[in-house]
């Protein structure tokens, strides 16, 4: 079973770039089960209703996001709009799983592949050097006793690359796959942990590489060379698209490859 992983969509340029290799990519490699981080999607900060449904025609299974996700209010609409055992659209859009509590959306979907594969997808927030989280560790414990799924993918939109790591080693053996988003540089760590998941620290960011992860590269020197505010655009230039592949046993959920993918124009 091949699973095809989307890093962060950022802006215009990052859905063209993913909107151009995305069918090629699926069909080349026979992918069953697509994951697209779009949080930063609608002009590099967060995703809207419509934006969403654009990628779910592109393929996509499910969307993650992280910090962003309620960038655009109106996406909280749309992930109420369905009731949590709806497999519509809106409920695939997921928000991390260990926000507080009350918030709308889940962190978490379980569903099934056309060729009827059972395949859960989990989304955590880290919390060193972020705010606005509970625990990732525990979240995630509890989520996966209610998980029937053995295919099980995780998200893990984190700053640290110890926490990106130590979630990596708490989850191996127990989830298919934990692949880091939210720093938009992709890692070069791509590997099959001990018992059998994959990982990579930061999938990276797909969208336009002559930036600032993302933002016009003046608007932010202008900040760090004045410390003065300013607002910030999404940039356009040097769109790549960033994604992992993970191979893995559809009985087990065992991970058997993991191949990095970074593509242009």
């Amino acid at each position: 079973m091949n699973i095809l992983f989307v890093g962060d969509i950022f802006g215009s340029a990052g859905r063209k770039i993913v909107a151009e290799h995305i069918g090629h990519i699926r069909e080349a490699h026979a992918v069953d089960l697509t994951v697209i981080n779009a949080e930063n999607a609608a002009g590099g900060f967060g995703v809207t209703p419509g934006i969403a449904d654009d990628l779910f025609e592109l393929g996509a299974d499910v969307l993650t996001t992280g910090n962003h996700v309620w960038d655009k209010k109106e996406l909280i609409d749309y992930m109420n709009s369905v009731p949590a055992d709806s497999q519509l659209p809106a409920r695939r859009i997921l928000r991390p799983l260990n926000f507080y509590p009350g918030v709308p959306g889940h962190g978490s979907f379980e569903g099934v592949t056309q060729s009827g594969v059972p395949y859960a997808v989990i989304n955590l927030m880290g919390r060193v050097f972020m705010t606005g989280t509970n625990d990732p560790f525990h979240a995630v414990n509890d989520a996966l006793k209610r998980i029937t799924a053995k295919v099980i993918l995780v998200d893990f939109h984190a700053e640290a690359t110890s926490e990106k790591v130590a979630m990596g080693w708490h989850l191996d053996g127990r989830v298919t796959a934990v692949l880091g988003t939210h720093t938009h540089v992709p890692t070069a760590d791509e590997r099959i942990l001990h018992n059998g998941t994959a990982y990579q620290t930061d999938v990276g960011m797909s969208g336009p590489y002559d930036s600032v992860i993302g933002v016009e590269k003046e608007m932010v020197l202008h900040r760090f060379l004045t410390g003065m505010p300013g607002k910030f655009e999404a940039a356009r230039g040097n769109p790549k698209m960033c994604a992992a592949l993970v191979t893995c046993d559809e009985k087990t959920g065992r991970a058997t490859a993991i191949q990095r993918i970074m593509l242009g124009e």
